[in-house]
């Protein structure tokens, strides 16, 4: 779906048979300004989104940008204004509303983790953990706040799974038919394999055939012996459970990226609000 498709779809879904409520206090061909006022500090998300709304309400409404994506903003900033039919601006409003608000959510809190590992080469992605049909936008406001995007579901990647090793009957068993799938289906697909412990990570050294190890919920110490043993023949991936407090000694132990599920499933949207220009 695309972000257009999704756009209109939550604006059905909110408009209905329509805003009753605007379309019966204001009139019909009155015009108005408002502007978007920032309530809390972080990254600021979803400007362009924001404008898609307005747009896909009114095409006659126009947005004049103060601020753009992945700028920090603070407690009374002004990001934009808009004018226009000043019903279409009510309309419009809470749908913009809620897509900036968790995106800028999302960019501050993957801005925050970002900062913490300033200056190590490790980099920070997110994972599938999403809200249906949001995926798009929500792996946007990754990328504003300076994160990286995992695979965007399961057809742009493989990742063997905890799950899928065992249902296959051991690592070797479930790289080897990953392989042969693709031989196949005639696909060329980069390959992932979770690991749980270090004899696992010796198993798939040992047999090859991937692009990046996942080392989920390893020790620092366990960590560290890891990317030791796998010494830069694949990618390291470290998961599993770390939060702002550890990311930087989860950095520190050399991997070359962290994914945190976190990033858009357990976030505080930004605090905002559309007032009217008297």
């Amino acid at each position: 779906m695309t972000i257009d498709e999704i756009i209109v779809k939550a604006l059905r879904e909110d408009i209905g048979e329509g805003d009753h409520t605007s379309l019966s206090t204001i009139p019909a061909n009155l015009l108005g300004k408002a502007r978007l006022l920032i309530k809390e500090d972080g990254i600021l998300a979803g400007v362009d989104i924001a404008r898609k709304v307005f747009y896909h309400t009114d095409d006659r409404i126009v947005m004049e940008q103060f601020i753009k994506d992945g700028s920090r903003v603070k407690k009374g900033d002004v990001a934009f204004e808009v004018s226009g039919p000043s019903i279409d601006l009510l309309t419009a409003e809470r749908t913009a509303l809620n897509f900036m608000q968790r995106m800028s959510g999302i960019a501050t809190q993957t801005r925050q983790l970002v900062d913490a590992i300033d200056g190590l080469p490790t980099k920070i992605l997110d994972t599938r953990k999403t809200t249906p049909l949001l995926r798009e936008i929500e792996k946007m406001a990754v990328r504003i706040g300076g994160g990286f995007n995992h695979r965007f579901g399961l057809f742009d990647m493989m990742l063997i799974k905890d799950n899928h090793v065992d249902f296959a009957g051991g690592i070797t068993k479930a790289i080897k038919a990953c392989h042969e799938y693709m031989h196949h289906k005639g696909l060329l697909l980069k390959i992932e394999i979770e690991t749980r412990n270090l004899d696992e990570v010796r198993q798939v050294l040992d047999y090859g055939g991937v692009n990046r190890i996942m080392l989920d919920n390893f020790s620092f110490e366990m960590l560290r012996q890891a990317v030791a043993i796998i010494d830069g023949k694949y990618e390291t991936e470290a998961s599993g459970g770390i939060n702002l407090q550890t990311i930087r000694q989860y950095a520190e132990c050399g991997v070359d990226f962290i994914s945190i599920g976190s990033l858009t499933h357990h976030i505080n949207s930004l605090d905002m609000s559309l007032k009217a220009v008297k």
